[in-house]
This record gives C-alpha cells, sequence and structure tokens, in this order.
C-alpha cells in the first residue's frame, strides 16, 4: 500500500474484514470524507463526503455473498461488459478475490500525489480463469482519496502473455441520487449512442440534456473527458473525469426491470443511476507486454459550482 502524506497528517488506513471475512481497506481524510474497498471484486462499496453522506447507492436488497457481486459501489467490468461475449455478465473480475499489492510500481500520471491517500490492489488470473479466458494478465487498481474528498480509480492492465488479447472495461458507478426524475446529465448531448434496448441500435441523442421517465439502458460512444450528473432535490452535481475510456454507460432499469431483479429493491430505481465510464464499443487490443491505463475521478459539489468544472476539463 502507498499513502501521501500533507501538512494535514493522513490516518493510516484501517483493514477489517467484512461479514464474509473479506478483507476491506478503508482510507479516511482528516475532513472526513472516507472510501471502503473490498478485496472480494476490488469493488469500492462505499463514498462518503466530509458530512459522512454516502455518495453510493447500494441495493438494501444486495446479496454480500461470493461469488456473487454486490449490487452497488463501483464494480470492475473485465474483461467483458454485459452479456456482449462468451463469459458471465460482466466478466470474472468483479466476482474474485484480489490481493493488496505491496509492490506496486510508481504512478507517474500527473496526479498530485502529497494530497491523497491511495491503495493499490491486483487481480491475476487463476488456473479456472484461464481455463474459460486463457489470457495472461496483470489488472492493477489504485483508488485514492484526495483532501477535498475526490475519488479517483487508475486501472491498469497488462499483457503478460504470449499473444494479443482483446478486452472490454467499465467502472460500473452506482450513484446515489435523490429522486431519478429530478436528475440530469450533461454532456452527451448530440451523442450518438448505441441502445441496448433495441438491438444495441445507434441513435443520436436529441435532447439538450438526459432526463429519466423509463427505463434506460444506452452506451455513448466517443463522449467527452468530463460530464455532470446533477441532482435538483439535493442540488448536488456528480463530476464524471475520465481518460482511456471513450465511452459512458448510462443505466436505470425503471420500474418493470426492478421487479425482475432478486438483488434489488422494486422501488429502488428511484434512488439510483448508473454512469460507467467505459471501453465496450469497440475492444481493447494489448500485445504480449503493452499496457492500457484507464482512469476514473469522481467529485461531489454543489450544484451552484459545477459549471467551473465542465468549463475546465483538462483537470487530470
Amino acid at each position: 500500500m502507498s499513502m501521501g502524506l500533507c501538512s494535514e497528517q493522513w490516518p493510516g488506513f484501517e483493514v477489517t474484514k467484512d461479514w464474509n471475512g473479506a478483507d476491506q481497506v478503508a482510507i479516511r481524510s482528516p475532513r472526513g470524507a472516507s472510501v471502503r474497498v473490498c478485496l472480494h471484486g476490488g469493488q469500492v462499496v462505499s463514498w462518503r463526503n466530509d458530512r459522512g453522506e454516502e455518495l453510493l447507492f447500494t441495493s438494501s436488497k444486495a446479496i454480500f455473498k461470493p461469488p456473487r457481486a454486490t449490487r452497488g459501489g463501483i464494480p470492475i467490468c473485465f474483461p467483458q461488459f454485459g452479456n456482449c461475449g462468451t463469459l458471465e455478465q460482466h466478466g470474472f473480475a468483479r466476482n474474485k478475490i484480489w490481493t493488496i499489492d505491496e509492490e506496486a510500481p510508481r504512478l507517474n500520471y500527473g496526479d498530485n500525489n502529497n494530497n491523497k491517500a491511495s491503495v493499490d490492489i491486483l487481480l491475476k488470473p487463476s488456473e479456472d480463469d484461464l481455463k474459460c479466458w486463457p489470457h495472461c494478465f496483470e489488472l492493477r487498481l489504485r483508488v485514492s482519496l484526495s483532501m477535498d474528498g475526490d475519488l479517483s480509480l487508475i486501472s491498469r492492465i497488462r499483457n503478460v502473455n504470449g499473444k494479443p488479447f482483446s478486452f472490454a472495461f467499465a467502472y460500473h458507478t452506482y450513484l446515489s441520487v435523490s429522486d431519478i426524475s429530478e436528475v440530469r446529465i450533461e454532456g452527451l448531448e448530440t451523442l450518438d449512442y448505441l441502445d441496448n434496448l433495441s438491438q444495441r441500435e445507434r441513435f443520436t441523442e436529441q435532447g439538450d440534456a438526459i432526463t429519466f421517465e423509463e427505463e434506460v439502458d444506452r452506451v455513448y460512444v466517443g463522449s467527452p473527458c468530463v460530464i455532470a450528473v446533477l441532482d435538483h432535490e439535493k442540488k448536488r452535481t456528480f463530476i464524471v473525469r475520465k481518460e482511456g475510456l471513450p465511452d459512458i454507460v448510462v443505466w436505470n432499469p425503471w420500474e418493470k426491470k426492478s421487479k425482475t431483479m432478486v438483488d434489488f429493491g422494486d422501488d429502488e430505481y428511484k434512488q439510483m443511476l448508473c454512469v460507467d465510464a467505459a471501453a465496450v464499443e469497440r475492444a481493447i487490443t494489448l500485445k504480449p507486454g503493452e499496457e492500457w491505463t484507464g482512469k476514473l475521478e469522481l467529485s461531489a459539489v454543489p450544484s451552484t459550482n459545477c459549471s467551473d468544472h465542465l468549463d475546465h476539463p483538462g483537470r487530470l
């Protein structure tokens, strides 16, 4: 593990067991923000601001028992997204036990690590994984919390195989919202999207902003590096920044589908929205020895301040 220090001393990491015996790592900023990462799935399961408010959604009916992935937080989708392939839904990374990466290489990624605390975790394929997906890889994930409470995830996938392989990837981010009917997304207008409710048919977004009145399951392709998710009732805006991830997946199951999901409450669609930084339209291909990097940064700011973030997208 690595931890940046600054003038306001960061406390140490806390490593605990969850109710299934899997390790969880907690990082807390001196100002009160926190993040928890579960080594089952390498999944961020909690992100709280300095007032203790939970910013990620987790279903009250979530199943916290391996090998099921937890419905909520930020599952890692790799090497497949959805059921577009021969593997299990969203691939196997979110259902595997990761390890803390004590020897993580340094990242020269423009981060001011003096203002962040980080944990590095690692996934390598098991023998069973290689039987269903015969490619040797190393998937490293750095989860960082800034002094201001911003959350960042940097994934690096290296091909340690003797032949090329291709994969899809997504940070399947469940945002907590007050009421889905009071939420809109800005930054995706005029983009093409693939509609998963219409056999991935391609359409062009016509609205000035995306609002929600029914089930939505779309892949916006060639999306900008910064978008905003505005929650009018809470007067809060999530700023989503990304790099190396050309797509944005937007999903809300709405009422009918919610009732078919055993690990999701019938009315919980009102309190969540998935906005995933992803690379799913076109697979990423790595030659032997090559490495890919994908980064996500999430900020939660008062809605009155969000225009500053959209006007200055080059912060990553």
